[in-house]
Formats: C-alpha cells, sequence, structure tokens
C-alpha cells in the first residue's frame, strides 16, 4: 500500500484517510533527492531487438504483417 503523505512538524500526515488500525508499525521509504530517475527501459535494450535484421524477405515490419493478413497460409 502506498500513502501520500507530507512531513511537517517531525510527524507523517497523511493527506488521505487511511483504512489502517490505530498504532499499526509502518515502515516509511523516503527518496532522497540525489537518486537518480528510473529509465526507461528501451525496446533496443531486450535480446530479441534486431532478430529478423538479415532477413530479406521482412522489408518493413507494417507491410510484412499486412501481407500475412491477405495470405495468412503463405
Amino acid at each position: 500500500m502506498t500513502i501520500p503523505a507530507k512531513y511537517e512538524n517531525g510527524v507523517f500526515r497523511p493527506l488521505e484517510d487511511v483504512a489502517m488500525k490505530e498504532g499499526t508499525l509502518v515502515e516509511v521509504y523516503v527518496p532522497t533527492e540525489s537518486e537518480p530517475a528510473r529509465r526507461r527501459r528501451s525496446i533496443k535494450d531486450l535480446p530479441f531487438y534486431g532478430m529478423w535484421a538479415d532477413r530479406d524477405d521482412i522489408a518493413d515490419g507494417v507491410s510484412y504483417v499486412n501481407t500475412l493478413r491477405n495470405n495468412p497460409r503463405g
């Protein structure tokens, strides 16, 4: 569960209602300001990227898919 909160006067105050029993112990994760933002993974980083690069029958993906749709059994 993630609960948005604001830190004021030494206390974390939830910004919305929390359905939790009073006195429940919780852990608070506070990201540091120096922590770099997560870089979104590129499709180029995946191991299967470019696996059809040497195929002569696939000039581009759109044309290839359209050919398969028009004649699915080859």
